[in-house]
């Protein structure tokens, strides 16, 4: 058994296990509780009603928080003619077709999202074993094989993130660092508890929303009552 640090003792020792906090309480704790000397990641995990083996139930979007995640994403776009144009304007970090995709082939992976226009998906679908496995692959159902590159750059530059469930109908997202002020992850818990709502699938039968825990990169999970998510206009 891994035996855990002091701090994480210690920040053990203010969480009741067995409560369900209201997310403002939620958020407060998780900021008293971190300790680590970096900016740790907060993210959310939510355990949903609802069986991904089957096509139906899979749960899988994106959503644009609205402060971001506080990490600098670092975009490709594979785009042809106009397109390079636009993509350089909207801010990608890097833009071109063939001559990234030898790149890549050749074990060059230095960048966070990929997005390709339609037309470049021919190209783009021979580094399918490369990407795949990484979470690196364009796909239309996260947004990021599109002929709107404008937008779409813009907005994984400003915090869109994707987000599905695992094999055990778990989604993982992150939702900002601990140096946020609890305004601004309430925010984004807010935003990304609507998305994955509006998600639910047809098939999904009973309670959608099981459970859901926040924490940090170094912190202890705190339990969440998703309903104050839900039912609270914001």
């Amino acid at each position: 058994m891994m035996k855990r640090g002091k701090a994480y003792q210690e920040a053990i020792s203010k969480i009741d296990r067995h409560k369900f906090y209201e997310p403002d309480e939620a958020v407060s704790l998780l900021k008293e509780v971190a300790s680590a000397k970096f900016d740790e990641t907060v993210e959310v995990h939510v355990r949903l009603g609802v069986d991904p083996r089957h096509a139906d139930q899979q749960v899988r979007g994106t959503v644009a928080l609205p402060h971001g995640t506080g990490k600098k994403r670092v975009v490709l776009v594979f785009a042809k003619g106009e397109k390079i144009q636009e993509a350089e304007q909207a801010g990608a970090d890097y833009v071109g077709g063939e001559e990234l995709a030898e790149k890549i082939q050749s074990g060059w992976l230095d960048f966070d999202v990929a997005v390709a226009t339609p037309d470049m998906m021919s190209v783009v679908g021979k580094l399918g074993k490369i990407l795949g496995p990484r979470g690196l692959m364009p796909n239309p159902k996260a947004g990021t094989v599109t002929f709107d590159i404008e937008k779409t750059v813009k907005e994984l530059k400003a915090g869109r993130i994707e987000y599905r469930t695992d094999k055990a109908a778990i989604v993982h997202a992150p939702i900002g660092k601990i140096s946020f002020d609890e305004q601004q992850l309430l925010d984004n818990l807010a935003a990304f508890t609507d998305a994955l709502v509006r998600a639910r699938p047809a098939a999904a039968k009973g309670q959608y929303i099981r459970t859901m825990v926040i924490s940090s990169t170094m912190s202890p999970g705190i339990k969440i009552n998703p309903l104050a998510l839900i039912t609270t206009k914001r």
